[in-house]
């Protein structure tokens, strides 16, 4: 049996036991047992968890982010001197259906024994410390052992012999020292791909390092190569592309779907243009503080999810979308804005989210697609 059969099997017994009384409990007190919210059941297949909106719901956030040890300091944004704690108090709906209540016990003993890994920029860095802090929240008193490393950081759940991983690579593709420079080599993923081999279950992420706002120094390339021809540069989009493609031939080629779980995260979105949702703000989301009314974004999809979109459609084996695209635009509040790690110089950060926040709906959601069926 495959790690997927391993996974759900035994629960889906157990799953189907508990319906059958929920449904004798339901008869019994003249209720319909369809009508009852009970977030720890499994999602409908028809359900789309990622189409919904923002409600208030002042239980929230899931845990208290002052008592997390793995907080970047970065993504603190009450740590960071933020006055206004609304963000914090809003759930995602999706239309239809409700998620399931996050249960990092019931995260850590179905994953025990095994390895996930959070594969690619600063924002996959971004949920993988939320899933972190979801995961110590939840648990009492966990053993846990971390290790900071470069390319690679891990934390081990010592009692479940989990460990959850964050691989640095921004553009998912090798960049490789040659004497002409950095070479960003668009069709080789090689080296990378070594440490990738062995996981359980991989969450990938590249898109922000791909567009084109960024400095030679700060891309960390000089040239990109394809076919064996060096570029000074090229269309963004087309070369984010023909670099998903090199990913996706490596997904098909060396990952095993019987053994592996393969995740793509989403692009979440930056709001560093007020005009997009109507607002006059100078300096993009700063000062923002409420979601966007709603289930739709003004701007519509972004350029580069649809890149991901075409490549996902195309490959043969199968990997999930994190389709956290609309839900994020729908966040102009949720970013560290002028509350981040760099708030002396006067940086303005409206590219990554306030931990806790909106990356915690990100793992409700990585919860779902995992346990619920």
């Amino acid at each position: 049996m495959g790690f997927l059969g391993a996974l759900f099997s035994s629960s889906y017994y157990v799953n189907m036991i508990l319906l059958f009384l929920l449904f004798l409990n339901g008869e019994s007190l003249g209720i319909s047992p369809h009508c009852l919210r009970d977030e720890d059941q499994t999602v409908a297949p028809s359900c789309n968890i990622f189409q919904g909106s923002w409600v208030f719901d002042d239980s929230y956030p899931l845990y208290d982010s002052s008592k997390c040890l793995f907080l970047d300091r970065g993504f603190d944004c009450l740590k960071n001197g933020r006055p206004d704690h609304t963000y914090l108090k809003y759930r995602w709906q999706p239309l239809g259906c409700d998620l399931p209540k996050f249960d990092a016990t019931k995260f850590l003993s179905q994953l025990r024994g095994k390895k996930m890994m959070f594969v690619g920029d600063s924002l996959g860095h971004n949920q993988w410390t939320s899933l972190m802090c979801m995961l110590t929240a939840g648990v009492p008193s966990p053993r846990t052992q971390f290790v900071r490393g470069n390319p690679m950081a891990k934390l081990t759940f010592l009692d479940y012999d989990f460990s959850l991983m964050f691989y640095w690579a921004a553009y998912l593709v090798d960049i490789v020292a040659e004497s002409d420079g950095r070479i960003l080599k668009l069709d080789s993923i090689s080296q990378h791909g070594q440490s990738w081999k062995g996981i359980d279950i991989l969450v990938f992420d590249s898109q922000r390092w791909w567009e084109a706002h960024r400095t030679p120094s700060e891309q960390g390339w000089d040239y990109m190569e394809v076919g064996g021809r060096l570029f000074r540069d090229m269309n963004r989009s087309v070369a984010y592309e023909i670099a998903l493609k090199t990913w996706a031939e490596w997904v098909e080629s060396d990952v095993d779907p019987e053994t592996t779980k393969v995740f793509f995260q989403g692009m979440p979105a930056h709001h560093l243009n007020a005009a997009e949702w109507n607002g006059t703000g100078r300096h993009g989301c700063e000062g923002e503080t409420q979601p966007v009314e709603g289930s739709t974004y003004p701007a519509g999809r972004p350029a580069f999810q649809l890149v991901l979109d075409r490549v996902l459609a195309g490959m043969t084996r199968p990997v999930s979308l994190l389709d956290i695209t609309t839900l994020t635009q729908l966040r102009k509040d949720g970013h560290p804005s002028i509350y981040n790690k760099d708030r002396a110089t006067g940086a303005v950060d409206c590219s990554h989210y306030c931990v806790a926040g909106v990356p915690d709906v990100w793992n409700q959601l990585l919860y779902a697609s995992l346990f619920s069926s």
